[in-house]
């Protein structure tokens, strides 16, 4: 079994490393746009590079897929996988905000093992283990247990009309810290309608799941991990009681969106 340990430590230190990058604490940083309104800096590139090393050296029977490095598909072939995000919500952290996140998956036979985000700049520290539960800074996780679907909190800063009935909670722009709060009961609901990576939820899914909530696609199936093609259509994090009201209410949007 992998040193559990040893992986804190690492993702630990990751976060670190962004974190004396990190405008929010007067640092000055470069950064500049993959793709139009996709950045990334030089502490993602940093923060692979650091991952990339001492994953690998911590178990090297592992592949390898992260957001920063070019995509080998001979990933496939291995049954163990570190699914990686350096820094996912980079916009929040090239504009010194707080809301991003280190996040860092081992995966097996397509489903998470064990999973890590490491948010400092908002003291947060989330770890799951596969059938062991989530934690907080060492608390134990227990997710949303809401059973109404009208008035579910869920992280956005509006809403479309469809959704009025919804309430909207705080919103970083890291995927993976929104759907780590239903995990600590801080939101019911997290939906989207694209298609997403691997990377940004892998970690987070673990958390939501094994503290309680219930997560698929936009339609309802499992995710699968370390596909060929590395991404879903859609997310849906949530209290197991609105699942079903959750897919039923995204239905229409995402078979006209897929």
């Amino acid at each position: 079994m992998i040193d559990r340990f040893r992986l804190e430590a690492i993702v630990r230190e990751a976060g670190r490393i962004a974190h004396s990058r990190w405008p929010g604490a007067g640092h000055a940083l470069t950064s500049w746009d993959k793709t139009p309104g996709n950045p990334v800096s030089e502490a993602d590139l940093e923060v692979d590079r650091f991952l990339k090393r001492e994953l690998r050296a911590l178990l090297p029977s592992a592949a390898w897929l992260s957001e920063e490095t070019a995509d080998d598909k001979t990933r496939t072939d291995s049954g163990l996988i570190w699914l990686v995000d350096p820094i996912d919500g980079t916009r929040d952290f090239v504009h010194g905000r707080s809301g991003w996140a280190v996040s860092v998956a081992l995966v097996s036979a397509g489903r998470p093992l064990i999973g890590m985000l490491a948010a400092p700049a908002r003291d947060e520290e989330w770890i799951a283990v596969a059938g062991q539960g989530a934690w907080l800074n060492g608390q134990l996780l227990h997710a949303s247990t809401r059973t109404q679907f009208a008035g579910a909190r869920v992280p956005a800063h509006t809403l479309p009309k469809e959704d009025l009935d919804l309430v909207t909670v705080e919103q970083p722009n890291s995927i993976a810290l929104r759907i780590a709060m239903v995990a600590d009961d801080r939101a019911d609901l997290v939906a989207t309608l694209r298609w997403g990576f691997e990377w940004d939820i892998a970690a987070a899914t673990l958390i939501a799941r094994e503290a309680g909530a219930e997560v698929s696609d936009a339609f309802g199936e499992p995710l699968d991990y370390n596909k060929h093609d590395p991404r879903d259509f859609g997310l849906l994090v949530c209290s197991p009681a609105i699942h079903a009201a959750a897919v039923e209410r995204l239905a229409e949007r995402a078979a006209a969106l897929r």
